[in-house]
């Protein structure tokens, strides 16, 4: 892993993960914790960020979201660090305890009422450029986004959404002939925020 720390933005977003206080939240009594890893690899010197599609399911409120691999605090869990491995190689088979955890960003609560009550904390990690892994039936489709594409302002949306009968309008990102918007938004913000000079 050492080689690939040597990027400038990864070495530069190790260092800042190792040195800031994350953001927690405060969960209200009935919010649920979940964590997410947003999952980094550099190929021929340029750093990636791994998304999800997630699948069209009835019980999913994020059903064919574009997102990061994650889910819910188990009770088996001893930490959500833990929960993050362990979804994502529920839902990639992809082991990141073979790659190195960097850091954790700020807690996220959705700002949709609609929306479960619920407090994600994301974690960041980098694994090997040639890392293999194996969509589970939660995840249509998976993307390697270059972090520069995600930094240029031609990545940059708005996405329209109809909210409770009233229409709303959110930051977003175009991920191809996709659209990251809502909580992993929020997410690449923090993160591309963290790798800036």
């Amino acid at each position: 892993m050492q080689l690939a720390l040597q990027h400038a933005d990864v070495s530069r977003l190790a260092r800042r993960l190792a040195s800031r206080v994350p953001v927690d939240a405060s969960p209200a009594a009935e919010s649920r914790l979940a964590a997410v890893s947003a999952v980094l690899r550099v190929v021929d010197g340029a750093p990636e960020l791994l998304f999800i599609k997630r699948a069209e399911l009835e019980r999913d409120p994020w059903s064919g979201h574009m997102a990061f691999p994650g889910g819910r605090l188990e009770p088996g869990d001893a930490s959500l660090e833990v929960t993050a491995v362990r979804e994502t190689q529920e839902e990639l088979a992809l082991d990141l305890t073979q790659g190195r955890m960097l850091g954790r960003l700020d807690d996220l609560a959705p700002h949709n009422r609609s929306l479960p009550p619920i407090i994600i904390r994301p974690f960041v990690a980098i694994v090997e450029p040639d890392v293999m892994f194996m969509p589970s039936e939660e995840v249509a489709a998976t993307f390697w986004v270059p972090l520069a594409r995600l930094q240029h302002e031609s990545s940059r949306a708005r996405y329209e959404v109809e909210m409770n009968g009233i229409r709303a309008s959110f930051p977003a990102f175009r991920v191809e002939q996709h659209i990251v918007w809502g909580l992993t938004e929020r997410i690449v913000r923090q993160l591309l925020a963290l790798v800036s000079p």
